[in-house]
């Protein structure tokens, strides 16, 4: 029964971000919620304010999905001060810990190298805007001469 409750429901990420302790308090039958004293659902409501996560602010916030023929992707890009426990519930092990390492390198590659070829052609644009001719005589001016 409650898990068919749960499915159904939509979250809204906007609606979920703002919800308070009063929020879940309302969601509780009244006769159960008129049964706790004030020093009760004082506990209650802090017990739920340390549970719901804060949203830390970002420098950046970037989300665009990515549709593909059969499958639709979603990525994700966040930066901002890292307000998480310090320690991990587990340390990576092994294999684990180079499949990190690996995917953390070719990330920092594709990012470099994506970097690097749009510098080259906002580059190249801006020197064929101006009309800049670094290759006096190159194959182009050769080819118009012949044609």
């Amino acid at each position: 029964m409650k898990r068919a409750f749960f499915q159904n429901e939509q979250v809204n990420s906007s609606d979920y971000l703002s919800r308070t302790p009063s929020y879940y308090l309302q969601r509780v039958e009244p006769q159960i919620l008129s049964s706790f004293n004030s020093e009760q659902l004082e506990a209650i409501v802090s017990v739920l304010d340390q549970a719901i996560p804060k949203p830390s602010p970002k420098i950046v916030d970037l989300r665009f999905v990515v549709d593909l023929v059969f499958s639709r992707f979603y990525i994700v890009l966040f930066v901002g001060k890292d307000r998480r426990r310090k320690q991990r519930r587990y340390e990576p092990k092994g294999m684990a810990k180079v499949g990190n390492v690996v995917a953390a390198v070719m990330l920092l590659i594709a990012i470099n190298l994506m970097l690097s070829a749009l510098l080259m052609l906002f580059g190249y644009l801006l020197k064929s805007a101006l009309g800049i001719n670094l290759f006096p005589g190159h194959i182009s001016e050769t080819l118009q001469k012949v044609l």
